[in-house]
């Protein structure tokens, strides 16, 4: 039976080899042949999880599709008859919904590895910035998808998320007005916002995973130790090519994802159906209700992973001011690579005050998203302030702490190997 099996796929590929000449040598590349440092540990895991993850979403966007009504008079219901009368449909709405929450909670988590990792250093300066255009694509996306079920704090939320674009000089008003495509946030900007997070950006997003899953495979994965793989050959049951700390990421490591993937997908199912909305979190309970422009809720306030930048602007005074906050608090992550003089990649041969500095960095930012989510008090308001000002000020000064902080001896291979 074996063999039977064996030469039905050695047919197989014999067939596919002889019209697509160029796969298996791809496939090679980025799988068989792809060695990876052999010390990966859990953080690697956010990455496949990443891709899992953008799967899933355009899988239940596909079928949510199916019944969605992009008009202002019918999306509310469209969405209501999802819920309640699709076969299945509640199960999907709440597997996009919590997967858009999932993906943001995986791609911080990424990219938290990549910082503590040094992994934007060099020579893979191309793959951080990358990783943050995806970063920002998928932000564009998830404002564009938060929109479309029409409730209440969708519609009020649009509205001063754009109106914001209206602070830039000059041109600000014609690009707001062009932006919502009317002179109110209306069924004209529903339509656009539709088009664009149904079709034009998930095409981006896949592309640019490509383009950044491409660099990697070019310069090599980072790991735990942030110091490359040795370059000579292991000579033994691998390849006479293979390097000596690395193993190769098929089957190795697609093993290793499945695991995660099936550990990740039960604390999914978990909150599927027992907690989809996690108390107002993941969906907030304004937004259970029809849009209507005469019904501002009392809090106005975006999704969870946009409120650490949500508080940063409330906390300025000037409208200007708190765009131009909000807007440089995202473009600064993708100073990482130049901004970081530290002579070693990872935070295991840092010293204490790089450790600290990161820590409280952490603090600040998941500080900020809890307060980016309250109603804004005094005392609240001055604690974003000095959070914000911590924020720009880790970045500003991060050649001079990187540069002075102590460092241990780096091993001259993995810490993991034969």
């Amino acid at each position: 039976m074996s063999n039977m099996i064996s030469r039905v796929s050695n047919g197989v590929m014999d067939w596919v080899n002889a019209r697509a000449p160029g796969m298996m040598p791809a496939y090679r590349k980025h799988m068989t042949e792809y060695y990876a440092p052999k010390n990966f540990n859990l953080w690697y895991y956010f990455g496949s999880l990443a891709l899992l993850v953008l799967v899933n979403q355009i899988l239940t966007g596909i079928w949510l599709t199916m019944n969605y009504t992009p008009t202002a008079e019918g999306a509310f219901a469209s969405v209501e008859y999802i819920m309640r009368d699709v076969e299945w449909g509640w199960l999907i709405r709440y597997m996009h919904s919590t997967g858009a929450s999932a993906f943001f909670i995986v791609v911080y988590l990424h990219m938290f590895r990549g910082v503590i990792y040094g992994s934007y250093q060099k020579p893979r300066e191309l793959v951080w910035v990358i990783g943050m255009v995806i970063y920002l694509a998928l932000m564009a996306e998830a404002f564009m998808g938060y929109i479309l079920p029409w409730g209440n704090m969708s519609y009020h939320g649009a509205a001063v998320i754009i109106n914001l674009f209206g602070t830039i000089p000059w041109i600000g008003d014609d690009l707001t007005q062009w932006i919502r495509g009317d002179f109110v946030v209306g069924e004209a900007t529903l339509n656009r916002f539709f088009a664009l997070h149904v079709i034009a950006m998930p095409i981006v997003l896949l592309l640019l995973v490509v383009l950044h899953l491409g660099a990697l495979h070019e310069v090599g994965s980072n790991n735990p130790d942030g110091v490359d793989i040795k370059k000579g050959p292991k000579g033994n049951r691998w390849s006479d090519k293979a390097p000596a700390d690395g193993i190769p990421f098929h089957p190795y490591y697609t093993v290793k994802d499945l695991f995660g993937a099936g550990f990740f997908l039960m604390i999914m199912a978990f909150i599927i159906f027992f907690a989809p909305t996690l108390g107002g979190v993941f969906l907030e309970h304004d937004n259970f209700t029809p849009a209507n422009p005469l019904a501002t809720p009392e809090h106005i306030k975006p999704v969870w992973y946009f409120t650490p930048f949500y508080a940063m602007l409330r906390a300025i005074p000037s409208p200007i001011g708190g765009a131009i906050v909000m807007g440089a608090a995202t473009m600064i992550l993708f100073l990482f690579p130049w901004l970081d003089k530290s002579p070693v990649r990872s935070i295991r041969y840092r010293g204490l005050l790089s450790k600290v500095l990161i820590g409280l960095f952490v603090i600040a930012f998941v500080t900020l998203a809890w307060l980016g989510m309250q109603a804004g008090s005094t005392v609240q308001t001055w604690t974003a302030r000095i959070l914000t000002f911590y924020y720009f000020a880790f970045f500003i000064t991060m050649p001079i702490w990187t540069r002075i902080d102590a460092t241990k001896p780096v091993p001259e291979r993995v810490t993991t190997h034969d």
